[in-house]
């Protein structure tokens, strides 16, 4: 059995599909078992992963986990999972995980979740993928008001990654040997500013759609009202300030998975139907 946390999230959902094409059996942690959309195939579990002893059901004979970082107990959580004999985690972070800035709200969660992980005594294995295509979906009120697409840090390029790769590289570190003890460092095939991928989102809806900047006190303002203000001080010095660099290309999709990581074009064609019923 493999439980699978976020199980609904962009790359939950692909992992559970992933684990069920394998043949696994898959336990999905999610907040409302009575009312998740799962595959056929995937037991829903409740359970609150910031209080590690609601986690009894979901654990019970579990011996892979798909673990998102920043609960409010990791090694408790993690030690739960080693009394019950989970044998292999798969912590899912990011590349700021790497700073260890702790005066940086999200690099410090995602560090101070892998420090509890290599911590924990349990066989591990850290995904730290870039930033994500599905970040796009964000611009779904923009494409159903008009044609402009207005982003923030529109002169920064990142090799963002298809959720599809991250779950399908997951799937290896739960069910392969040889993963134990390695970081991986997971990027999509190319470095795309913002109007890169507007550009393709245009070609793939046949729309006559553009990229514009927002300034910074836009982009702030506008993230102010999504999310706690430490996050998008993050982001700023991220992307701002420039302490992230998320313009290099792994090749780590390529090993682990034995084929290429997805294109930009390839998760706008998948996901085309999501814009066209705006």
């Amino acid at each position: 059995m493999i439980l699978v946390t976020g199980a609904t999230g962009n790359v939950g959902s692909e992992l559970v599909e992933a684990l069920l094409r394998a043949g696994e059996q898959v336990r999905a942690l999610v907040r409302n078992p009575a009312e998740a959309a799962l595959p056929a195939g995937a037991e829903p579990v409740g359970g609150d992963l910031n209080r590690p002893e609601s986690l009894t059901r979901a654990l019970d004979g579990v011996r892979g986990l798909f673990l998102l970082p920043g609960y409010d107990d990791m090694p408790g959580l993690l030690a739960r999972a080693r009394e019950v004999g989970v044998r292999r985690v798969v912590l899912l972070t990011g590349g700021s995980a790497a700073l260890e800035d702790m005066t940086n709200a999200v690099s410090r969660y995602m560090t101070l979740s892998e420090r509890a992980l290599r911590a924990s005594g349990l066989p591990w294995t850290i995904l730290r993928p870039r930033s994500f295509m599905s970040n796009a979906l964000r611009w779904l009120p923009q494409v159903r008001a008009g044609d402009v697409v207005r982003v923030p840090f529109a002169d920064v390029r990142t090799a963002a990654i298809d959720p599809y790769d991250i779950a399908a590289v997951a799937a290896r570190a739960l069910l392969d040997d040889g993963h134990d003890g390695l970081v991986h460092e997971l990027t999509g095939p190319r470095a795309l500013l913002a109007a890169d991928q507007v550009a393709v989102l245009a070609e793939v809806l046949g729309r006559d759609l553009r990229c514009e900047g927002l300034t910074n006190a836009e982009a702030r303002a506008e993230m102010e009202a999504a999310m706690p203000v430490p996050y998008v001080d993050a982001f700023f010095r991220f992307f701002s300030d420039g302490t992230l660099d998320e313009s290099y290309v792994h090749p780590t999709v390529q090993k682990v998975t034995g084929r290429p990581a997805r294109t930009f074009e390839q998760w706008a064609n998948a996901h085309a139907d999501a814009f066209r019923t705006v």
